[in-house]
């Protein structure tokens, strides 16, 4: 079985190879700096899209816990997943900055 795209593209950015699935979640990051209200704009199972509005810089380390709906991942009820990531970059556009991360660990609460 061959692992190249469907399309024959090869990606060119290691941390994007995961499906993004467009979900505006809320979060509360717990950061090196304390608590922080996020809002998710794409997740894979390697990482995130969201913004916030505050930087955080890159490689500082970010735990949250996400409520994935049900829909999303066949189940019947939401389930609850526990994150340790870190930050790979952020942008601010306007009075919000838009950070990615890399999910480093995850569990699955109950």
């Amino acid at each position: 079985m061959s692992s190249f795209p469907s399309n024959g593209v090869l990606p060119t950015d290691p941390v994007r190879t995961a499906v993004r699935f467009p979900l505006r979640l809320s979060l509360r990051l717990q950061t090196d700096f304390g608590p922080l209200d996020a809002t998710t704009e794409n997740v894979s199972a390697s990482g995130l899209l969201f913004t916030t509005s505050e930087p955080l810089e890159p490689n500082s380390r970010i735990e949250f816990t996400m409520a994935m709906p049900a829909a999303i991942i066949g189940s019947a009820t939401d389930i609850a997943v526990q994150c340790t990531g870190r930050i790979v970059r952020h942008q601010q556009l306007g009075a919000e900055y838009h950070t990615a991360a890399v999910i480093d660990e995850y569990v699955f609460k109950a």
